[in-house]
């Protein structure tokens, strides 16, 4: 038992640096036009075509909150249980990022949906969504783990 929460640790960040670089979905458009991007590539593809605060606001919930997320996991995972960093900030801040971890799926999700009944492209899931979404999830049943309350 003792091992898994620095296995869910390094699976997470993995997962999740797997889920940024990796497409989440393909859009097929027509025969000959494909399209499959990657988190970063829509935050920059947002960024260059002039959307800034749109990109801001996806790399925000998408990069910086999760991200976030597992390094305060992290910290509460090695710090002393009798310490006060249970009781700082981080233990306030945690249960706010993990409302918003599984957004970005959602998200993608709705798109998918969209596409599919709109008739104008087939959009599938790709490995990058999956990452990102294990990523999610692995940092819950961490936090669960951490703090059953």
């Amino acid at each position: 038992m003792r091992l898994i929460p620095p296995l869910f640790l390094v699976l997470s960040a993995f997962f999740l640096a797997l889920g940024l670089v990796l497409p989440l979905v393909q859009f097929e458009k027509l025969v000959f036009f494909t399209e499959t991007p990657s988190l970063l590539g829509i935050v920059s593809s947002l960024w260059g075509e002039g959307n800034q605060m749109l990109a801001i606001i996806v790399a925000l919930f998408s990069i910086v909150f999760p991200f976030a997320k597992l390094v305060g996991i992290a910290f509460e995972a090695t710090a002393p249980a009798n310490g006060k960093a249970a009781d700082g900030m981080v233990a306030r801040l945690l249960p706010l990022l993990g409302k918003w971890s599984m957004m970005d799926v959602m998200l993608v999700a709705l798109v998918i949906f969209a596409a599919k009944t709109s008739g104008m492209a087939e959009a599938f899931t790709q490995p990058g969504l999956w990452f990102y979404a294990g990523s999610a999830v692995l940092t819950g049943l961490l936090q669960m783990q951490l703090r059953p309350h």
